[in-house]
């Protein structure tokens, strides 16, 4: 686990940018398939981190909507 990304911690999604959304994918990296765009706010809980190809990915879940869960970069997230 990487440091920082406590399974069961909250987190938010930051940084997206005004005009952009946080790609939810369906595993570590890019070149997965987008389940969904998150907005800058977007609550979340943390399951597990991993680093793939030097960048950090976190296994995530949406708060409001458990059965939601992916991957995002840890890069766009501030704790909650």
């Amino acid at each position: 686990m990487t440091t920082g990304c406590a399974a069961g911690s909250g987190a938010v999604v930051q940084s997206a940018g005004p005009n952009d959304l946080l790609k939810l994918c369906e595993g570590p990296g890019l070149g997965h398939a987008i389940i969904i765009g998150l907005p800058d706010g977007t609550r979340l809980t943390r399951r597990s981190c991993l680093t793939n190809d030097g960048k950090v990915w976190c296994r995530i879940s949406l708060a409001d909507r458990p059965s939601v869960s992916g991957y995002v970069s840890a890069a766009y997230l501030a704790p909650r």
